[in-house]
């Protein structure tokens, strides 16, 4: 039986859906709970909208449509078992990233198994803090410092994880942290990492919405990456681990960044749930 939330989700999706944008339906439902103020899961329960709310919804769908982003129309994301405010300036967290972040609570868990003592976990360019504030709601007792080169999305990194005792710091990540250089037991960076002439390949709610700093990265899409291979070897104790995101067509060229220094054992590189390649990770030589 068709009710009105039904009737506006299915109008919704189907808008969506002639713009281009690829999860019409989950974005109409997305964006019909955020103005309701009820769950997702939800959304069928809700009472009948108010003709200012449809009005609302109306004109998030239409903003929708041209591509602006799901999550800065709602103003957050969710990002394993945290919730960001995410915006304008600012990197808009991906589900494959979480991956990454995974990785550092699994490592920082070990740490702290193993030697008794509370890890010590850095994230650079942390952008929202997605990261960061991932590995403190999970390894509590982590030491995590975090570092951000832009100013715009230092101040939503600043906001998330405002109340914690995160580390965060505004600057570059070739020069951060000289007070924790050899202490380290994780490094963890999703930097960025698309080359140059790939514009035309990359989605446009990314493309014209997320900060220039967080995409791009020479020729190739991996300077971030060199140096991201030098700062970890300067920052972490030996056996400490580094974890990288980067794109699915550098499963090879990203591991081989780490492979070619030779300061680094056992470098591997991880798929996504989707079975992408996904993330780096190496082992600084003891």
């Amino acid at each position: 039986m068709s009710t009105p939330v039904r009737s506006l989700l299915r109008a919704g999706g189907q808008r969506l859906a002639e713009a281009g944008v690829e999860s019409a339906d989950h974005d109409a439902a997305a964006l019909l709970a955020h103005v309701l103020g009820v769950p997702r899961a939800r959304l069928v329960l809700a009472p009948a909208p108010s003709a200012s709310e449809v009005a609302r919804f109306e004109e998030l769908l239409d903003r929708r449509a041209r591509r602006i982003p799901l999550q800065h129309l709602t103003g957050t994301t969710g990002f394993r078992h945290v919730e960001l405010a995410v915006g304008p300036g600012v990197f808009v967290p991906r589900p494959e990233t979480e991956l990454l972040a995974g990785t550092a609570v699994d490592a920082a868990r070990e740490v702290a198994a193993r030697t008794g003592r509370r890890p010590v976990v850095v994230d650079l360019c942390t952008g929202s803090g997605a990261v960061a504030l991932a590995v403190h709601d999970e390894v509590p007792e982590a030491r995590v410092h975090a570092v951000e080169l832009d100013p715009a999305a230092y101040s939503w990194a600043e906001r998330n994880l405002r109340g914690t005792p995160v580390d965060l710091r505004l600057g570059d990540m070739a020069d951060a942290f000289p007070d924790l250089d050899g202490d380290v037991d994780v490094v963890t960076c999703n930097p960025p990492y698309i080359p140059l002439d790939a514009w035309e390949s990359v989605a446009v709610e990314a493309r014209d919405h997320d900060p220039a700093l967080a995409l791009w990265s020479g020729q190739d899409g991996l300077d971030a990456l060199r140096v991201l291979e030098r700062v970890a070897a300067r920052l972490l104790r030996p056996g400490g681990l580094v974890a990288a995101e980067h794109a699915d067509v550098q499963g090879e060229s990203a591991p081989a960044v780490f492979a070619a220094a030779g300061s680094w054992s056992d470098v591997r590189d991880h798929r996504d749930l989707a079975g992408r390649p996904r993330c780096t990770t190496a082992r600084l030589a003891r």
